[in-house]
């Protein structure tokens, strides 16, 4: 397939800039797969779609501040540090601009620390060694800020350091935030569990290898960065041993389970998963999902429309832009049953 079977054009203005006040105000469409029909809901209305004894399958990976701004100690010229993972003691992966005036054995300083730069990599990334005994995290908490998506066209604010988390976010290590799972509030999840659904949590660290462009022609092609997931014994289990459906939230929910899932059964586990799921892919135990609207020409997209099809996902995006639903990160949300 093609990558420009996968476009839409997407008036700017629909773009959300701030998440909704509370966090289950979002509208919420659902699109049926069996009969091909759109309903227009609000995210609260989720609950009933969900029956006793389903599962809602969540991902309680945590941003971390990982945007940092310093300054080159030997000109004093702005550098721009974006943390990706940490590999070892001290020593952090990152995307660094701009690039080429940034050679090895520069510091970087910041508002409070430094950092080294050891070596450019390959795939675009360069390692940094903080210095003065600080690790990486401590580093993010002092001088980092939250990465918003480049398409939020203004600076973070306090309110982001709450809103762009889950939450029941837990486990430090994204670098962008699981959005389908901010429209869960404490009440609605309580009122689900209420209702008889099983919550269970799994791990996927969101790295910025989800958003990578696609530079491909031809979708299948492209090639996925890996990413960090934990899936634990006892959810394997639950899994494997349910009776109702399984409800992922997000795609990089879908992304764990389904790595860890052969031949119908889950298995528990800790690794890095590079899994790129476009047509014909067979989903494996995701039985519905709930997601965002996502940018045109991207993995998450072709995902998306791998699930319910490409013809009725771009008549749902069209749909979307037609009653003016607001999109990507802080937008609303699609729930494909």
């Amino acid at each position: 397939m093609y990558l420009s079977q996968f476009d839409y054009k997407l008036p700017k203005e629909l773009i959300a800039q701030y998440p909704p006040k509370r966090r289950e105000d979002a509208r919420l469409m659902v699109v049926h797969r069996d009969d091909k029909s759109i309903e227009h809901r609000m995210f609260s209305d989720i609950q009933e779609y969900i029956n006793p004894g389903d599962i809602l399958l969540l991902n309680e990976t945590k941003v971390v501040k990982a945007r940092m701004l310093g300054k080159k100690e030997d000109t004093g010229g702005k550098i721009e540090v974006f943390f990706i993972r940490e590999v070892e003691n001290n020593v952090f992966e990152a995307f660094v601009r701009p690039r080429k005036r940034v050679r090895p054995d520069i510091r970087v300083l910041f508002n409070k620390g430094s950092a080294r730069v050891l070596k450019h990599l390959e795939n675009g990334h360069t390692l940094l060694e903080v210095e003065g005994g600080i690790n990486p995290q401590k580093m993010l908490e002092l001088c980092g800020k939250v990465p918003l998506p480049p398409y939020i066209k203004r600076s973070p604010v306090d309110l982001d350091e709450e809103s762009y988390q889950t939450i029941y976010a837990r486990v430090s290590g994204a670098v962008a935030a699981p959005t389908a799972g901010l429209h869960l509030s404490s009440e609605l999840l309580q009122n689900i569990e209420k209702k008889g659904v099983i919550v269970l949590k799994i791990l996927l660290h969101t790295g910025p290898g989800t958003f990578k462009p696609i530079k491909t022609e031809r979708i299948e092609e492209h090639k996925m960065e890996d990413e960090y997931y934990e899936v634990r014994e006892d959810v394997a289990r639950k899994i494997n041993n349910r009776c109702g459906r399984l409800f992922a939230v997000g795609t990089t929910t879908v992304r764990a389970i389904e790595t860890v899932t052969k031949n119908g059964r889950v298995s528990s586990g800790t690794d890095r998963t590079d899994l790129y799921i476009y047509p014909p892919y067979k989903f494996k135990v995701v039985d519905c999902l709930v997601t965002n609207f996502h940018l045109p020409k991207t993995s998450l997209l072709i995902m998306v429309s791998t699930f319910a099809g490409r013809e009725l996902i771009m008549k749902a995006y069209n749909e979307a832009i037609r009653k003016r639903y607001r999109f990507y990160s802080y937008g609303d949300a699609m729930l494909i049953i």
